[in-house]
């Protein structure tokens, strides 16, 4: 099982969608649900370097729309490695009411016009719709055969394989590649003392 402390997000999957799936993680017996509230939702999006952390109010219900996110993204995952169909409502729902302001704007030193984009408000979609972004270039990059699930027994973590080999095993070493190879080592250990 995953050694860490109740509602501790998990960065280790090298893409923002998937860390945001893998916002509830561990086996049914233990489960954890790291977007238990509104503030913890806005906590999580200040760690995963979406919002600067203490930038804006709670809005309610933001954790009831973000697990609707996760909940379909899962799917919406599964469906798309499947190559079944599928119907993006909540996803479509935060990308259309959350979309960014994107503005023309002269500099102030001169350097000539630039694009400005800012998020348009503090509601719920808005704080969501990076992660609706990222889910949605993930499902569109056609690169999901490097999306895997963690081989530890206990672990329900997703990871995108960016190693150049494509063999990686674990979610993280640190979390339970190094546990698996000690209970495989003493897995063998124990074979070789029972003959």
């Amino acid at each position: 099982m995953i050694d860490s402390a109740p509602s501790a997000a998990l960065f280790v999957a090298n893409d923002l969608a998937l860390d945001f799936i893998n916002s509830a993680y561990g086996p049914g017996t233990a489960p954890v649900d790291v977007l238990e509230d509104d503030p913890a939702v806005i906590d999580w999006l200040a760690t995963a370097g979406v919002l600067e952390a203490g930038a804006v109010a709670v809005p309610n219900g933001v954790a009831a729309l973000a697990v609707a996110l996760r909940d379909e993204a899962r799917e919406l995952l599964a469906a798309a490695r499947a190559g079944r169909p599928f119907q993006a409502t909540v996803v479509n729902k935060v990308l259309e009411a959350g979309r960014p302001i994107v503005q023309l704007q002269s500099t102030t030193d001169g350097a000539g016009p630039c694009v400005v984009e800012r998020r348009r408000d503090d509601s719920a979609e808005s704080l969501l719709e990076p992660i609706a972004v990222a889910l949605s270039r993930l499902l569109a990059g056609g690169d999901l055969q490097h999306v895997r699930e963690c081989e530890a027994h206990d672990c329900t973590l997703l990871f995108h394989d960016t190693t150049k080999s494509r063999k990686r095993r674990w979610c993280s070493m640190a979390l339970c590649g190094n546990r698996m190879k000690v209970a495989a080592f003493r897995s063998r250990k124990q074979v070789g003392k029972g003959t």
